[in-house]
């Protein structure tokens, strides 16, 4: 198979946009922090920003009104100069955060590699499980979108550093596209062009990473259902085209952010659980006795802490906790409609929520080593959802660049 990567025709907002506004954090963080999203709002104002362009999961049940919205935003942008082309290759992104500098390939990668199916052998694979229920109303906003912008991250395992960090190094010979800060501590952004002989020793250094990496080159760190909702319109289109028209369509292609698993920067944080309308006592009595019935020993640890406002228990597992945990909560939650279970990033988030709900109950789960997730993948396939964030939530990607989806 050829290498599942190209050049692309990237877009950017005009030069006289303001880049902090218009810069916004994945749609996937802070779901259950409304107050971040309306300061996001009031900074943003009526100005153009990703704000327009994208639908925060925290607002799902109104996406009958706002997918619409969406779709009228980003022909508005496009037809009046708000978005213009600014490369054909790709960009180099580098973004400082409070755990360091962390370099970045933007690119379009090719659907056709990517199978999100449990067992799937492709170049480019998920590194958890796919919700079924989860892609729909993703696929939903891209199906009738004329543009996509990416808070999709691959990961890349580049121990040798061949493949980003050498543009990086020569950074200051490529033409800088962006060099401002984000908005609500998202740290710092800058971006340079990477084009004709610059680009084509990137997909030289790739085409050397694909050979030796053993049937997976690329795996996704954020953004997988999103990814997935990609993979199932493509798959659509496909079915519509004729062979010679599919292998230019550029919905076969889907822009994400590459980044290498090696990368100092890159940490692997997990991701904590919160169950909403609990009775965490009756919880802890379940929770344990399927313990027992697991042959598990029910010993204090640091491996996975259960707490509610008023008190916490702890327990320790000979593996991580995270398959055991979230099979018991799909059982329970099978069990108890009633009860609704989010995911948390970042221990003080999981405090303030639980502090602050009755009836709530937090589970604050020790990370994954991120040394481990290649080798795991191929031995086992996609991991337990929402296994391990690549950072808190501010340092997700922030919407930047845009490309056409439709021809």
């Amino acid at each position: 198979m050829k290498l599942p990567m190209q050049p692309a025709d990237i877009l950017l907002p005009a030069s006289h946009i303001s880049y902090e506004k218009w810069a916004v954090v994945a749609c996937d963080q802070f779901t259950s922090q409304p107050d971040y999203w309306r300061e996001a709002e009031a900074l943003v104002g009526d100005s153009p920003s990703t704000l327009r362009l994208t639908l925060p999961e925290i607002w799902l049940n109104e996406s009958a009104r706002r997918v619409p919205e969406i779709q009228r935003s980003m022909a508005d942008y496009l037809n009046g100069g708000v978005l213009q082309q600014a490369v054909h290759g790709f960009i180099l992104v580098e973004r400082t955060t409070p755990s360091g500098i962390r370099p970045g390939l933007v690119a379009a990668l090719d659907l056709e590699a990517y199978d999100f199916s449990a067992g799937s052998s492709s170049l480019i694979r998920a590194t958890e499980g796919t919700v079924p229920e989860r892609v729909p109303p993703r696929a939903r906003i891209r199906r009738d979108a004329s543009l996509e912008l990416p808070h999709v991250m691959m990961l890349i395992d580049d121990p040798m550093k061949r493949v980003i960090e050498p543009l990086w190094e020569r950074r200051s010979y490529l033409r800088c596209l962006y060099d401002f800060d984000l908005m609500l501590g998202g740290g710092h952004l800058r971006g340079w062009a990477v084009e004709g002989a610059d680009a084509e020793a990137v997909l030289s250094a790739m085409q050397s990473l694909y050979l030796g990496c053993n049937g997976l080159l690329f795996a996704v760190g954020d953004g997988n259902h999103s990814l997935a909702a990609a993979r199932q319109c493509w798959l659509e289109i496909r079915a519509r085209l004729t062979e010679a028209e599919r292998e230019t369509h550029p919905a076969r292609y889907a822009l994400t952010e590459i980044v290498n698993l090696n990368c100092e920067a890159m940490q692997f944080e997990p991701i904590h659980r919160v169950l909403f309308n609990v009775n965490s006592a009756a919880f802890i009595s379940e929770f344990r006795a399927a313990m027992r019935s697991a042959q598990m020993e029910d010993a204090p640890g640091d491996d996975l802490v259960l707490f509610d406002p008023c008190a916490s228990m702890s327990f320790k597992f000979a593996q991580h906790p995270l398959p055991f945990l979230q099979s018991f909560l799909d059982s329970y939650l099978s069990r108890h409609p009633e009860t609704d279970l989010d995911y948390i990033h970042g221990d003080e988030a999981l405090r303030q929520i639980v502090s602050s709900h009755a009836g709530c109950m937090g589970f604050k789960i020790r990370s994954f080593d991120k040394s481990e997730l290649f080798g795991a993948i191929r031995r086992w396939g996609a991991l337990p959802r929402k296994t391990f964030s690549m950072g808190e939530a501010t340092e997700k990607r922030y919407y930047m660049e845009a490309r056409r989806i439709k021809p």
